[in-house]
């Protein structure tokens, strides 16, 4: 080649990918398909999603066939059978640096200690796109939290609920990510919960023992299930009672499921007060109260469940420490109600 000649073009290039897609897709098996396992046969169908995400979709309760909802990845495909996964709307993988205040408890290179306020979302997703405690992390750390865990979850070894306020721990550095959520998956850590719930429980303390999956009548919500849910153990004890109407109870965890105690309380006949998605009807306690104290009760605009202390052993030097959060101001005026109603059973 001539050394003023320019190379011959190469090949256009081809087409952009197409991104995944979203919004609900129905798809009908064939006979070829049948016994497939349901999560391979819609991977490969789709071609632009993995089994793993699948088999996530499944779980998130967003898989319906014609029969009813789909709960397990490896139900096998039937002839004829129509699915219709509902694909969320993709989200940015990295999210942005937001100036958000929260209150910190405790902060070294290694770990943050905070004291999630309630309506503060953990991490992105859809819904909550920003303006959760992800953000407010990159913009009080800067860069030394990317590539801590998932990028859009970094240093986030556990979680609270939205509505779900008190103590959470949030890695800084990858030896303190590997170590924490060790610690949590073994539960190698002290957790305790403080719930007011409707009607007094009997006995007064005790376990609450039953598996936990999805809700096939409703995604967003769980449920204690005969099949296909995963191990889950609660401990409560009553710290205050009044008459039967309303208890105040600690709860430790050993196990971690989604929604636990939440869960595992409305099974027991005492969902917690305020809580939008276990509490569906007027509790029997409530309609022996006056009504000043019942709407109050009522009309309590979330779940009044505090995560109140958590210790663990430091990632870094192995000394157990530990952390405690008072009871928010909205939780505190609400027993404070209580207590003055109700004092004296």
């Amino acid at each position: 080649m001539p050394a003023n000649s320019k190379p011959p073009p190469g090949p256009p290039p081809g087409p952009a990918p197409e991104p995944p897609p979203h919004g609900p897709i129905r798809i009908t098996a064939s006979a070829d398909h049948a016994g497939l396992r349901v999560d391979r046969f819609l991977a490969d169908t789709i071609g632009t999603i993995s089994r793993s995400r699948v088999k996530t979709l499944i779980d998130e309760g967003r898989l319906r066939g014609d029969t009813g909802p789909v709960t397990q990845p490896a139900e096998p495909v039937r002839a004829g059978g129509i699915y219709v996964l509902d694909l969320p709307a993709p989200i940015d993988a990295v999210p942005r640096p937001q100036s958000i205040p929260f209150p910190i408890l405790y902060e070294d290179a290694d770990l943050i200690v905070l004291d999630k306020p309630a309506g503060l979302v953990v991490h992105p997703a859809p819904g909550n796109l920003d303006g959760t405690l992800v953000n407010a992390l990159l913009a009080h750390c800067g860069s030394s939290l990317t590539g801590i865990g998932a990028e859009r979850r970094p240093g986030i070894v556990h979680r609270l609920d939205k509505d779900t306020s008190g103590v959470m721990v949030v890695a800084k550095t990858q030896l303190a990510s590997d170590a924490l959520t060790t610690a949590f998956a073994t539960r190698d850590l002290e957790r305790a919960y403080i719930a007011l719930v409707w009607g007094l429980p009997q006995p007064l303390s005790g376990e609450i023992e039953g598996a936990i999956g999805r809700d096939q009548r409703d995604r967003k919500r769980m449920a204690v299930v005969d099949h296909g849910g995963k191990f889950a153990l609660t401990r409560y004890r009553t710290m205050r009672g009044w008459h039967t109407s309303l208890a105040l109870l600690e709860c430790r965890l050993a196990t971690g499921r989604t929604h636990q105690i939440r869960v595992h309380l409305s099974k027991m006949g005492h969902p917690i007060v305020g809580d939008p998605l276990y509490l569906r009807r007027v509790p029997t306690a409530a309609k022996a109260m006056n009504q000043p104290l019942r709407g109050r009760l009522l009309d309590f605009p979330r779940q009044a469940l505090h995560a109140a202390s958590l210790g663990f052993k430091h990632p870094r030097t192995g000394r157990p420490i530990s952390f405690e959060a008072a009871l928010p101001a909205d939780m505190q005026a609400l027993l404070d109600a209580v207590e003055a109603d109700l004092s004296g059973g």
